[in-house]
């Protein structure tokens, strides 16, 4: 019998962690986030058998893509920093590697996320058609990033009308479970959910990275990154991802993958207390590795027994009441 039902007296027997993003149900609200292991299907495998409850692969475009150089990423006591640049073998190659990362996940219950993203709306679509064969379980479109048809490449996450747009042009060539990444960059990031959701967006990750920031290196007196700023994440900006999900929450009622510095159970209670269905889990990789997410579990399930929480459901959005 399963720990989450009851036992023939009825008592109960344990916190009940399994939750329903856009109609897929998840054994856990634990998500691998997009971009932090990459998209080779050995990798997400693994994610998966280390417990997460779904993994989400590294977005990718039509074509090729391959970033900026080295030095991308920089621990700074707080967090991450990091401008990759987007880069990715393009969809024909990522669309190899999710059907070999399905074949790897089967009968492990494991949900299988692609990420997309593009230069204009059009873009996002054929991204999306491209990755069809590997039956994913859903498809996440990353429009936090760079919308180079616009004047000075501002992000599609920003502005509703844009957001929109990309989010209608996907839709009209996929009928699956969609998710939209939105940004926490955004000045009015409920009004981005408002106008995604309405354009057919079954769910939303709540956020990206923040910023753009940077880190000098004071031998060399130069910015550490290639790119001299990159986006900011880790613990240094959980609150501001919590107020984002609590904002997007409080302004429509679709799932939300809660993403932003979640390093513990408590992080991630206060997520879905924040309203977010499923937690995502980037930065904590890098310290950690897979073990993560059964800790982060482990330490869920505990903190629920303690505070006599029966099931994520009862929680969710608890904090607006």
């Amino acid at each position: 019998m399963d720990r989450d039902d009851r036992s023939n007296t009825g008592a109960w027997q344990g916190p009940k962690l399994s939750v329903d993003l856009a109609g897929v149900r998840l054994q856990n609200p634990l998500v691998l986030a997009s971009g932090i292991w990459g998209s080779a299907a050995g990798t997400l495998a693994r994610a998966g058998r280390a417990g997460a409850g779904a993994v989400t692969a590294k977005s990718c475009s039509i074509e090729p893509r391959r970033g900026h150089p080295n030095p991308t990423v920089l621990q700074w006591g707080h967090g991450l920093i990091n401008a990759v640049g987007l880069s990715n073998p393009g969809a024909e190659e990522e669309c190899r590697e999710l059907q070999a990362a399905k074949e790897q996940l089967g009968g492990t219950g494991v949900a299988l996320i692609a990420s997309v993203f593009g230069e204009t709306p059009e873009a996002f679509a054929q991204a999306v058609l491209a990755l069809l064969p590997a039956s994913v379980d859903l498809v996440e479109v990353n429009i936090s990033c760079p919308n180079v048809a616009a004047e000075l490449g501002r992000p599609f996450a920003l502005d509703p009308g844009p957001a929109a747009s990309v989010t209608e042009a996907v839709r009209s060539v996929y009928s699956g479970p969609l998710l939209v990444k939105l940004s926490p960059n955004a000045p009015e990031i409920a009004q981005v959910a408002r106008s995604v959701v309405e354009a057919g967006a079954d769910g939303l990750t709540v956020g990206n990275t923040l910023g753009p920031g940077m880190i000098i290196d004071l031998e060399a007196r130069r910015p550490v990154l290639s790119n001299r700023v990159g986006g900011v994440s880790g613990p240094a900006i959980r609150p501001i991802a919590v107020r984002c999900v609590y904002e997007v929450a409080a302004a429509v009622d679709v799932p939300i993958v809660g993403t932003g510095g979640v390093r513990t159970g408590a992080d991630a209670m206060e997520m879905i207390m924040a309203g977010a269905t499923a937690v995502g889990i980037g930065s904590a990789l890098e310290d950690e590795g897979e073990e993560v997410f059964g800790r982060i579990t482990r330490e869920l399930d505990q903190l629920m027994r303690q505070l006599g929480i029966k099931s994520l459901d009862e929680i969710r959005g608890c904090a607006h009441v």
